[in-house]
């Protein structure tokens, strides 16, 4: 199996367009080898107080860093975004890029897609949208004239004229048997938010070639908050990162900022701290991540919590951060 690369993750939901950029070139400075970033319309928390276009800040990070790969982490391409636009952007960011960037998908929150009011369809429902969508990126992408008309999506004479030498790879979000019996053989790369070797196992199943750990890719994400003060970072986490604790069955059918706090109003700072490695201590945040690489995953991007809280995490601690997970991981 390759080496285990760790990845960080410029979160829209806590820092503005500006700062987020800078943050990606420091984190490649750092020595991270990837970075992702999420695809938002709201934070989760009106504490975390940010939500700018994630692909307009790529189109700058990809022109301000040279050497990391990028992804969405994740982006929804059957509402907010038709998978016609999807396909066109991925293409123009993936020439920025010079071929740095992963195109990664998922089947959205309501938090998110229920700004266009068209309302939140079922899980069901949701999964074979993005079947189709991914269908429509990839046709979008051969640079012929495309006319599609599907069970949700229509294409009339389209075309992406701007293509990249290298083709835009596809990651699919998943998280049980049904999601990866449908996307693994439609995707390149596999990314769930819980270390599980069910899920990379019964990805390289259904794949049958093109495993993970060879061609393919695992990638995963975990909430981290270093912070001096442990004490600080338990009520920094409780105060931006307790949606977490819900669940991605919660969490994606949720409407509003107002929804996930009263969701949340019963989960203590205790209960936060029990699921995220809080504090200055670099090996509890090592032993965190280790269930991802045990699990056979290829890529780990963390989320230092706390906008405000970047600049000290990326100058202090991620080079050693880094080295120690290096070594851990083999």
């Amino acid at each position: 199996m390759e080496q285990v690369r760790f990845g960080y993750t410029l979160m829209t939901e806590q820092a503005g367009p500006k700062e987020l950029v800078r943050y990606a070139v420091a984190a490649e400075e750092r020595g991270f080898d990837f970075e992702v970033s999420s695809d938002h319309y709201f934070p989760w928390l009106s504490a975390q107080g940010h939500a700018p276009h994630a692909w307009t800040v790529l189109g700058a990070v990809a022109q301000a860093t040279e050497r990391v790969e990028l992804m969405t982490y994740v982006t929804c391409p059957t509402m907010r975004y038709h998978p016609a636009i999807v396909a066109q952007k991925a293409a123009t960011l993936q020439i920025l890029a010079d071929g740095r960037f992963t195109l990664g998908l998922g089947s959205g929150e309501n938090l998110n897609e229920h700004v266009i009011g068209a309302g939140w369809p079922t899980v069901d429902t949701r999964q074979r949208m993005l079947a189709e969508a991914i269908e429509v990126i990839r046709q979008l992408h051969t640079g012929e004239l495309v006319e599609f008309h599907g069970d949700f999506f229509d294409v009339a004479s389209g075309r992406v004229w701007d293509l990249p030498e290298r083709p835009v790879e596809i990651a699919v979000a998943v998280s049980g048997e049904k999601s990866v019996a449908t996307f693994a053989p439609i995707s390149d790369h596999l990314i769930a938010v819980a270390p599980s070797a069910e899920l990379v196992s019964g990805w390289n199943d259904a794949r049958g070639s093109s495993t993970i750990g060879s061609s393919a890719r695992a990638i995963g994400q975990i909430p981290i908050c270093w912070d001096p003060d442990e004490q600080a970072a338990v009520e920094r986490a409780h105060d931006q990162f307790r949606w977490f604790a819900g669940g991605w069955v919660v969490n994606a059918d949720l409407p509003t900022t107002a929804s996930f706090a009263g969701a949340t109003q019963f989960v203590r700072p205790e209960d936060v701290a029990a699921q995220i490695p809080c504090g200055p201590d670099l090996d509890k945040i090592v032993e965190a991540v280790k269930p991802y690489w045990e699990a056979g995953f290829t890529d780990i991007a963390m989320v230092q919590i706390g906008g405000e809280h970047q600049d000290a995490f990326l100058e202090q601690v991620a080079e050693p951060l880094l080295a120690k997970l290096r070594r851990a991981a083999g």
